[in-house]
């Protein structure tokens, strides 16, 4: 899986185009304010990724096939390692428990879905 070309961004800007379901499970909508509060500052709004920042989430390189649901949860709790993108390692984020990330799988899952990654 190749990542996308960004040279023609600006640090800051949105890496990915990322449409929006009308509507999110509750647990979604629980993990879309955690994953605003604690994720988006790198990850962007909606998951788009920043150029010079981080990833966006919706990316076929995180479909569930590729990057299972407890990927996320070991990414929180551990960190990880640089291995697709140039940003960096990640490093792990405090404040969040383990119902905390499953609504921000839930809320990336359904953002993926929304965009055709299943």
């Amino acid at each position: 899986m190749a990542v996308p070309d960004t040279s023609s961004l600006s640090p800051g800007d949105p890496i990915a185009e990322v449409r929006v379901p009308a509507e999110f499970s509750p647990l979604a909508a629980t993990g879309k304010a955690a994953f605003d509060a604690k994720c988006a500052a790198c990850h962007g709004a909606n998951a788009t990724g920043l150029e010079g920042s981080a990833p966006p989430l919706v990316h076929k390189i995180y479909e569930p096939s590729h990057h299972s649901d407890e990927a996320f949860f070991l990414a929180v709790q551990n960190g990880v390692r640089a291995h697709h993108w140039r940003f960096g390692n990640m490093p792990p984020v405090d404040g969040l428990t383990r119902g905390d990330v499953k609504g921000i799988v839930a809320y990336v899952r359904e953002l993926q879905r929304e965009n055709g990654i299943n």
